[in-house]
């Protein structure tokens, strides 16, 4: 493994105010919430862009990454799951729909500032800002996010029956000079 650069000249990956990198869901539920409630370490770093979600990688850990996602209205994720990587999200700002597609059938349910969402791998849904103010959002993926299968839209073919498309994990957006 090689690092160019110094890596300590990037905070917001190098933090040392944990006991110890997290490794059980509660752990990771612990670190979500307390990265959500350092707005100052998240808010700056949020951008919109008109054409897609937006993304930036916050943290990475053994076995685990998190990230920074925002949400214009009518963004949506598109029925996905991801891959061999459970997770733990919450919304930080706005709101956003879930759609999810389990053996008992289709769900929906409203996810807003302060509560959080534990997904397994293989698990799949959608995410949608279905208001009309720009949403934000916090994800863990554990392990690492390498891979999301992407299938069709509801408009297009019941996701159960799509076939899927691979794509890769989203690579961090270059953010722009402040």
């Amino acid at each position: 493994m090689s690092i160019a650069g110094d890596p300590l000249a990037f905070p917001h990956l190098t933090r040392t105010d944990l006991p110890g990198h997290p490794t059980t869901v509660a752990g990771y539920a612990r670190l979500v919430r307390e990265i959500a409630a350092d707005r100052d370490r998240w808010a700056p770093l949020v951008r919109y862009d008109a054409l897609t979600r937006w993304y930036a990688r916050l943290e990475t850990g053994p076995g685990y990454e998190v990230w920074l996602l925002s949400w214009l209205p009518g963004q949506s994720s598109g029925f996905h799951d991801h891959g061999e990587s459970a997770g733990v999200m919450t919304v930080v700002q706005g709101e956003l729909v879930e759609r999810s597609l389990t053996r008992a059938g289709e769900g929906t349910r409203t996810l807003r500032p302060g509560g959080q969402r534990v997904f397994s791998d293989g698990y799949l849904h959608e995410m949608l800002n279905g208001s009309l103010e720009p949403a934000v959002s916090i994800h863990l993926y554990t392990p690492g996010l390498t891979a999301m299968t992407q299938y069709g839209t509801a408009g297009e073919q019941p996701a159960s029956a799509a076939l899927p498309e691979q794509t890769g994990a989203p690579a961090p957006a270059p953010a722009p000079e402040v």
